[in-house]
């Protein structure tokens, strides 16, 4: 079959879709949630701290965009699901919050594991089981981003907790997307490298740790939130509507070699 050339070109416009951030009050969720209002989407931020998604929200409407907040722990995913399930169904979201710890494997407190797991597992699965309820009750598909890692495909000293975490998020993202693809929701990952967030500057700030992390991107630069931005808008978009199932590794190169 021939290509037309009056083909269109693929859509990355968002007018009228409702998006959900999580993490939205700083680093790549507020960068997600100004890059998606760009786009046309009509985007709720949500977090912890209300002050913080207010001061968010407010860059998202300074800069044309349509943004609401919504103060979640997450980690209440009865509460979660509860206040979901009070609003229209959303078409896409993007499940970003996380947190880290580092300690060598043997020096690692069960506190730690379970403060980490239960963030960036526990919370993101049944966010996204709420999330995608609303959506199956809606008929009209969507899109689920969740925020993984480049430690979802490698390892790394120190780092065995985070790591078991954002490969539990890469295996479970490829189950959800076959659970469901037939109800038109697509399920992917984004996988970043070491961003200039407030998660990763403090482990930056280590000059020995940022060298060696600088050798380890093939790029020879630490990422920046509107990096990932690009992934995100076109994941959430009409342009990846045959994507399921998949991780969009941008690691500057780390797991190349």
């Amino acid at each position: 079959m021939d290509v037309s050339t009056k083909a269109p070109a693929p859509d990355f416009r968002l007018d009228g879709r409702r998006v959900l951030v999580t993490g939205a009050g700083r680093g790549i969720g507020l960068a997600a949630s100004l890059a998606l209002a760009r786009y046309g989407a009509q985007v709720t931020l949500t977090a912890r701290s209300a002050d913080e998604l207010e001061a968010a929200a407010d860059q998202v409407r300074a800069a044309g965009g349509v943004a609401e907040t919504l103060p979640l722990d997450l980690r209440n995913s009865n509460g979660v699901a509860a206040a979901l399930a009070e609003r229209p169904a959303f078409d896409v979201l993007v499940n970003n919050a996380g947190m880290n710890r580092t300690a060598p494997f043997l020096d690692v407190p069960q506190q730690d594991f379970d403060d980490i797991i239960g963030l960036n597992v526990r919370a993101l699965y049944f966010t996204a089981q709420a999330v995608a309820r609303g959506m199956a009750s809606a008929g009209r598909g969507g899109s689920i981003i969740n925020m993984s890692s480049q430690m979802g495909h490698v390892g790394a000293p120190t780092r065995t907790v985070y790591c078991a975490s954002k490969w539990a998020v890469e295996g479970m993202t490829r189950a959800m997307a076959l659970d469901l693809a037939p109800y038109g929701i697509r399920v992917n990952t984004i996988g970043p490298t070491f961003v200039e967030t407030p998660m990763s500057g403090a482990f930056l700030k280590d000059d020995t740790f940022k060298a060696t992390v600088l050798s380890k991107i093939k790029l020879g630069r630490i990422g920046h939130v509107d990096d990932i931005t690009g992934a995100i808008v076109f994941l959430a978009s009409g342009a990846s509507a045959l994507m399921t199932g998949a991780s969009m590794v941008i690691d500057g190169g780390w797991t190349a070699d």
